[in-house]
């Protein structure tokens, strides 16, 4: 990944629907440059395509926790099928530390957290939990300070 394709991730990350010639346009290329970098950096999975961000409280989910899962030696990929399929699950990570998975999923209200939290500890595998509610999402997921860096990073090892 070089500036140009970091500068053609951060147009995209602010306007999705822009389309290659209008891509090319502002960032001063050729149409056929910025397509083949589209395709290189599709190929390399380092863009996967190109999802509506969509507000979950929106459509109902106003709820996020997030818990640690412990599992018993071996499960974790039969745990993490098991996650997949419920789906107000919305990832999960295996981790080093405390637990072997950390968990974020969505409800609709306390009830609908309980529900999920209940159908992940009949998980076969799962031992134990430990579930957090988040009250505010101070940084959302982002990428942009990441693409910024790689984007801009020649520019200030030049100064």
């Amino acid at each position: 990944m070089d500036a140009l394709d970091a500068k053609l991730l951060l147009l995209l990350t602010d306007a999705p629907r822009l389309g290659v010639l209008e891509c090319a346009r502002r960032l001063g290329v050729a149409r056929g440059t910025v397509q083949a970098r589209l395709d290189r950096l599709t190929e390399q999975g380092v863009l996967d395509g190109f999802p509506p961000r969509v507000d979950l409280a929106g459509i109902g989910y106003g709820l996020t926790a997030f818990a640690v899962i412990e599992i018993a030696q071996g499960s974790r990929v039969e745990v993490a099928a098991g996650l997949a399929a419920i789906g107000q699950v919305c990832e999960a990570h295996a981790t080093t530390g405390q637990g072997d998975l950390f968990v974020r999923m969505v409800a609709r209200d306390h009830e609908d957290l309980q529900d999920t939290i209940d159908q992940i500890v009949a998980l076969p595998g799962v031992q134990r939990t430990s579930t957090s509610l988040a009250l505010t999402t101070p940084i959302p997921p982002r990428v942009r300070p990441l693409l910024e860096r790689v984007a801009y990073e020649d520019d200030t090892k030049s100064r």
